[in-house]
């Protein structure tokens, strides 16, 4: 509350006290002229805190002239008690503004969340408040209350829209810098370094978004593929498998965390030790199965998971010996489910990838199936080599059809 606002409030108040003060010092006026005609009465003018009046031997009055003399002093005695109750009122307002930020302050989260509903609802009840003020309070008094109320009711909704609008122009800035990460990855490898370079300067504004953190946990994996050396590579999967815990730990509920984060634990299998390297096939496992269950029509998790099953399925005995050794059971995929989860690819998104073909034409090797592996490698070697994968592909394309006399 500004300072002007306080001492019109205080001056109100006091206004509103003299008033009835000076009613009250004519109405005793009137009346003492009255009791001087009055026998068995006498003004007490003593400074003990009482009603004034004294009551002596004498005649005794009228019932009507005692009524109203015992109504004048419950009248005096509010006026009375109206005065402390200012004095108090006083003293109180200039430490009023500081406990009422630190109550906003404790209350801002809700505030945001429901400000329109709560301050229509709040106007109303502090309206009835103010009609239903305690007896003996002044007219003054309730008006300079309610009028406080609405004035802090006001400010708490223009803090909100405040935090509101702050919040959406956030969000049109993130909405803005994903939209141009999601360009630049499909371009250049040198596009692909500047979008990790971008993130990574965006982070402190932004690192708490779900769908900020795991774009950068992708844009690591795309520079690790593009990188030479192998201590690059192995920085640039260790960065990224944190980040993408952390995604997942923002926001439980995104497939694409659990998607990216899947992915480089499976990069980081090509670092670590046998254990881990088990270790991280059995959790590439279980976040590519949550990633399905929230996105199930996502074509790359199903590509991935038959990538898994097929690796899994080629394992020889001594390596199921070493996973159940270290982890009580070894992990367990057939050629059938890498075919399955290679299907479902096409089915959802025809013509994916040459990667994609390479394998279906693989499993169908696997399980004898000639015919449909070498319609496989055609349809590969029919797509363009773009990008790195396709480049492996290609190279697997190469071994693969002489095998089948294509």
């Amino acid at each position: 509350m500004a300072q002007t606002d306080k001492k019109v409030l205080v001056l109100g108040a006091l206004a509103g006290v003299a008033g009835i003060g000076l009613a009250v010092v004519c109405y005793r006026g009137l009346s003492f002229k009255r009791r001087v005609s009055w026998s068995g009465f006498y003004h007490n003018r003593t400074n003990e805190q009482g009603s004034g009046l004294m009551l002596v031997d004498g005649p005794e009055l009228p019932r009507g002239q005692a009524e109203v003399l015992e109504r004048l002093e419950a009248l005096i005695q509010c006026v009375s008690e109206l005065k402390e109750e200012m004095k108090a009122l006083k003293t109180a307002l200039p430490a009023l503004p500081d406990q009422v930020r630190e109550e906003l302050k404790g209350h801002s989260e809700a505030r945001r969340l429901g400000a329109v509903q709560r301050t229509t609802a709040t106007r109303r009840k502090r309206a009835a408040g103010t009609v239903t003020t305690t007896e003996g309070q002044s007219s003054e008094d309730a008006e300079s209350e309610g009028g406080y109320m609405t004035a802090l009711t006001d400010s708490e909704e223009d803090e909100s829209d405040e935090e509101e609008r702050a919040e959406e122009q956030t969000q049109d800035g993130l909405s803005i810098l994903l939209d141009r990460i999601d360009r630049l990855r499909q371009g250049s490898e040198s596009d692909k370094r500047e979008s990790l370079n971008i993130l990574l300067e965006q982070r402190d504004e932004f690192g708490q978004k779900s769908e900020f953190l795991w774009r950068l946990t992708r844009a690591y994996c795309d520079v690790h593929d593009v990188s030479i050396t192998q201590e690059e590579k192995k920085t640039y999967a260790e960065n990224g498998k944190e980040v993408g815990k952390e995604a997942i730990r923002v926001n439980p509920k995104c497939a694409e965390s659990h998607k990216w984060y899947a992915v480089m634990c499976g990069i980081m299998a090509e670092y670590d030790t046998i254990q881990n390297k088990i270790k991280n096939g059995y959790i590439f496992k279980d976040h590519l199965d949550k990633a399905i269950e929230l996105k199930p029509q996502d074509p790359l998790s199903y590509y991935l998971l038959g990538r898994w099953c097929y690796a899994v399925a080629q394992l020889s005995w001594i390596e199921r010996k070493v996973a159940a050794t270290l982890f009580g059971e070894p992990p367990s995929a057939t050629v059938e489910d890498a075919l399955k989860n290679f299907l479902k690819v096409e089915e959802i998104h025809p013509a994916y990838s040459k990667l994609n073909y390479v394998f279906l034409a693989k499993c169908y090797k696997a399980l004898g199936q000639t015919d449909k592996a070498m319609k496989m490698c055609v349809a590969a070697s029919s797509m363009n080599t773009v990008s790195k994968e396709d480049e492996e592909a290609q190279r697997e394309l190469d071994l693969l059809c002489p095998a089948l006399g294509v």
